[in-house]
């Protein structure tokens, strides 16, 4: 930025908030309007100084803070703590990227600090600290083998938890039904196999029972119109009719052509689920590549560039410019027929979208992956690819796909199958989502069935396939499926879903099982204390509703006061109630009623007949809650049992998890082979300083270290670091 304004201009980073309520107390005057009492973090003194004294001695300040909620909160702080300081005029400026025609664009034309979203965001802020700090103490009494550093409750977070404990209990309470199918190959006059499924008998349907157990009544409506492949007696007993009834012809063959349209371009949401289906990145990792690639990557003799807009946004919206430039790139380099007749424009994905900047694309569409490469870490590279991609193909032309569907009978059983074919990949040349699992099921690959097939033909019966199946329970959670259920439901914001995850995870309330989200233990039991005392309050809808007025807030419709009452009093009454439940801890000294502080080193339970009684307990060390072992998924090849991640002074290793009976040991490899001996494999190490780096499988036979991870494709270059 500095190098973009020139030399008359200083540039100076705030590095976040400067301000936040007490660590100690709840910092809220409840009586007085929930007025929040904000206070310099501690740590950032130095930076606050720094700014004022360059304030003082400036004419025209520019406070170009983050353009989101957070973003405008910390500008008014900024703006509190230099305008009593200094005499100069004070703007505010958006950059939604960081490059030079948006930097100077934006000073041109500065505005005024949007109160309303600042109000917004205090809202947001005193909501969590009155939930955050009158439920965990309770939440600790009732739960007091845990830790009392590692127990918390939270407005979204919380949600987040009772989600995926609900999605526990559904797959526990699961009764997997028994269901069959039948397939048969056919083969055509040219001898071409054709396999297709049975889906009718004499105009009923087969369907899959309804229920595990039905009534007579029940069972009679089902079978007027349905069959259920349900026990393999039935299933043979329809095979044998099928064998003694094998005079098979094609009696309808139909043809269409769909369109399969881009997926809009990435928002926060969209960007972390898929970075995480493509790229098994972590939400947190995501946004950390992501912000790296905002603020700036040095393409050589360019200089810094900005290479992505803003990564915090909710809206699909592409601004005219960056349409246009992309619309000739893919001119330029697949063709007009690659081009859409008009420009695409992609609904908003949610009614609470604030729509005040765009969706993720990158600053300069020339800027192609391939071309930066060279710049980028692996991690951006993959990143900025995806961001690149999703971009182009958003602005380009349809896929035409033809679908023929092809009915196969004896007139007494209908056999049907389905192929696709692509008459023009258009967007698919580029980029196509990936997508989740969908009820424990994966979706079918699409066919491509024989040619000239036509109505009437005769086909021989080759084979039938019974298969026997079960019903399987709903999926699991993955962090890019939670993501999608709590941006549906309205809860959370661009700026929160990383840190919901990574609460959720660093409190020990939920762990990952081949990357799905699995409550543990201690989760459970937290999620059933909350839902038990708080079930109107951390729930989805009463979490959707404070979310809408938050935004209510931050378009003017609805004054703080009014929110934070809707809020409280339901919350306190709820509180109230729980506070006479929940068993309370007694000084061991005098009796008394002991409460949970923070002091500065942590929570600890104080006496509260302070100063007659003076007692302390640390919350450390309390938890006897076991951390459930990292398992690799794999057997111990010397003893059967389950290998696990494990850590040493020199770093991490795969060991078994019967030691020290089992001393089986393995290191954990990156994939990427030695580029030195070419025959072991790179691992990651750690020097006796604590400096992790790579090295090869072979030491000492071989000897080659490296900082910095090489590519796989180029792993040669490894050598040279």
């Amino acid at each position: 930025i500095n190098r973009y304004l020139g030399s008359n201009y200083i540039v100076e980073a705030t590095v976040g908030h400067v301000k936040n309520l007490p660590k100690t107390k709840l910092g809220i005057d409840i009586e007085n309007g929930f007025e929040p009492h904000f206070l310099n973090i501690r740590g950032k003194g130095e930076i606050i100084n720094k700014i004022r004294k360059l304030a003082a001695k400036s004419g025209k300040i520019f406070i170009a803070t983050d353009p989101d909620r957070e973003g405008e909160a910390i500008a008014q702080d900024i703006y509190d703590i230099i305008n009593d300081k200094s005499e100069a005029h004070i703007y505010r400026v958006l950059f939604n990227e960081i490059t030079k025609k948006s930097v100077k664009e934006a000073m041109k034309n500065p505005q005024e600090i949007d109160s309303k979203l600042v109000v917004s965001q205090r809202a947001r802020r005193v909501m969590d600290r009155i939930i955050g700090y009158k439920i965990s103490p309770l939440l600790w009494r009732a739960v007091l083998e845990a830790s009392g550093n590692s127990l918390s409750a939270g407005r979204v977070q919380s949600v987040a938890l009772r989600l995926i404990c609900e999605r526990e209990v559904e797959i526990e309470k699961f009764i997997s039904t028994e269901f069959w199918t039948i397939t048969a190959d056919f083969n055509d006059k040219k001898k071409n196999l054709l396999n297709a499924k049975l889906v009718e008998i004499k105009g009923k349907q087969i369907k899959l029972q309804p229920k595990p157990e039905m009534s007579k009544d029940e069972w009679a409506e089902f079978n007027k119109s349905s069959i259920a492949l349900n026990t393999e007696s039935v299933v043979d007993e329809i095979v044998n009719d099928i064998n003694a009834n094998n005079n098979f012809s094609i009696s309808d063959i139909s043809k269409k052509n769909l369109k399969r349209n881009p997926s809009p371009p990435f928002i926060t949401s969209s960007l972390q689920a898929e970075a995480s289906r493509k790229l098994g990145f972590r939400p947190r990792k995501t946004m950390q590549v992501a912000q790296s690639l905002y603020e700036g990557i040095k393409l050589g003799k360019e200089g810094f560039v900005g290479m992505i807009t803003y990564m915090r946004t909710d809206s699909t919206r592409l601004n005219e410019d960056s349409v246009a430039s992309a619309r000739q790139y893919i001119s330029n380099n697949y063709g007009p027929d690659y081009i859409p007749a008009k420009v695409r424009s992609f609904k908003k994905s949610s009614k609470n979208v604030q729509d005040a900047h765009e969706a993720i694309r990158p600053t300069d569409i020339m800027h192609s992956p391939e071309k930066v490469k060279q710049f980028l870490t692996q991690d951006q590279y993959k990143l900025y690819d995806l961001i690149w991609k999703r971009m182009v193909a958003s602005q380009m032309s349809s896929a035409i796909v033809e679908l023929t569907s092809v009915s196969i009978t004896n007139n007494i059983h209908l056999f049907k199958t389905t192929g696709t074919v692509i008459i023009f990949d258009g967007f698919k040349k580029v980029y196509e989502e990936s997508k989740d699992e969908i009820n424990g099921q994966d979706e079918d690959k699409d066919k491509i069935l024989p040619k000239n097939l036509g109505s009437g033909d005769k086909l021989s019966l080759e084979e039938l396939k019974k298969i026997q199946s079960f019903t399987k329970p709903p999926p699991r959670f993955t962090e890019s499926t939670l993501i999608k259920e709590l941006e549906s439901n309205g809860i959370g914001r661009p700026s929160t879903y990383a840190s919901i995850m990574g609460t959720i995870q660093d409190r020990n309330y939920i762990k990952f099982t081949e990357k799905k989200l699995v409550p543990t233990e201690l989760g459970i039991k937290v999620n059933s204390v909350l839902i038990e005392h708080f079930p109107n309050i951390l729930n989805v809808n009463f979490t959707a509703k404070m979310e809408d007025e938050l935004d209510l807030i931050a378009n003017g419709s609805i004054k703080y006061n009014r929110v934070l009452n809707d809020f409280y009093k339901p919350f306190s009454e709820a509180l109230k109630r729980v506070e006479d439940k929940i068993e309370k801890v007694l000084c061991e000294k005098c009796g008394s009623e002991m409460e949970m502080k923070i002091g500065r080193f942590g929570k600890y339970l104080a006496c509260t007949n302070y100063p007659e009684c003076s007692n302390i307990i640390s919350l450390k060390g309390l938890s006897n809650t076991k951390t459930e072992p990292d398992y690799t998924g794999e057997i111990c090849p010397d003893c059967g049992g389950k290998t696990i991640y494990r850590s040493s002074r020199y770093g991490k290793f795969i060991g078994c998890e019967n030691y020290p009976k089992c001393n089986f040991t393995q290191a954990v490899t990156t994939g990427i082979k030695c580029p030195k001996c070419g025959d072991g494999d790179i691992i990651s190490r750690r020097s006796k300083k604590g400096k992790y780096f790579y090295g090869c499988s072979n030491y000492p036979k071989c000897d080659y270290v490296t900082w910095k991870l090489p590519d796989k494709k180029n792993a040669e270059e490894g050598e040279k670091e």
